[in-house]
């Protein structure tokens, strides 16, 4: 693991490396270039709001059905139906989950058919290759390949309250909102940090899925870090500009891990 790392750090000190026969060092230069470079920045741009608006609505939706699930106005039989339904996302592989949904949000697929007899939209929408919607629709599909993480985690959270605390809450008088808010909520907070800090670092080294569907088009709209660094390196040949991006990506990285490595430790 050590040696790729530092062989690709050495890589982004150099001129353009593997294409180059003799390769000399430029310094800090490439570092430079790609900071500099507007589609870094709106590569970093769409990356923020893929990973935020995606770790939210698997928080989201995850905590939700993690509460259903756990309810004890749903019957065992209805419980076990809603976990094979709630769980299938994320048995498919980031493959079959972008031929999937490129199928259904194709112009004639059946999105566009159900949102226009609902009267929603007027015509055929193309959903990822419109500059105005393609951020959008790659990171709805993100959102529904993911959430199942956090449902398991956070139903296992669930599961594992004592009810005494919630029979104590009621012998105080606290609604259930009240008991959701200042019983369930704090005996699964060191969960949602784990699982939110995990997830953000996935999210934000998502390729395939992008890749797949949009390929970071149309425009650049959907570039994200890990397609930008792709594409220096296997449609333009820059190996040391890709390698410098590559090391700016793992820094923060080691970042975030190092907030969630001190979040475990904090926990223990």
């Amino acid at each position: 693991m050590v040696l790729p790392i530092v062989m690709v750090i050495g890589y982004s000190l150099m001129d353009n490396v593997i294409t180059t026969r003799n390769s000399e060092s430029v310094g800090l230069d490439n570092y430079v270039e790609v900071v500099t470079d507007p589609v870094f920045h709106t590569a970093i741009r769409n990356t923020l709001y893929f990973t935020g608006v995606s770790v939210l609505a698997h928080l989201v939706l995850g905590l939700a059905f993690a509460l259903l699930l756990n309810s004890a106005f749903v019957g065992r039989w209805a419980k076990a139906l809603f976990r094979m339904i709630y769980v299938l996302p994320w048995l498919f592989t980031i493959a079959i989950v972008a031929v999937l949904w490129r199928l259904l949000l194709n112009p004639n697929g059946v999105v566009n058919y159900l949102l226009d007899v609902a009267g929603f939209i007027d015509g055929n929408v193309e959903w990822l290759a419109d500059p105005d919607t393609a951020l959008h629709a790659v990171t709805f599909i993100n959102i529904w390949c993911g959430y199942p993480f956090f449902m398991i985690s956070l139903l296992a959270g669930l599961q594992g309250i004592p009810k005494d605390l919630y029979e104590a809450a009621r012998v105080d008088g606290a609604s259930a909102v009240k008991q959701f808010w200042h019983v369930t909520i704090p005996q699964l907070k060191p969960i949602i940090i784990s699982m939110a800090l995990l997830d953000f670092i996935w999210t934000t080294q998502q390729f395939a899925l992008i890749w797949m569907t949009t390929g970071g088009g149309p425009i650049n709209v959907t570039e994200m870090l890990s397609t930008f660094t792709y594409k220096l390196a296997f449609s333009k040949y820059e190996f040391s500009m890709a390698s410098t991006s590559a090391v700016i990506i793992l820094v923060l990285s080691m970042v975030l891990a190092f907030f969630y490595v001190r979040h475990q430790r904090v926990r223990d």
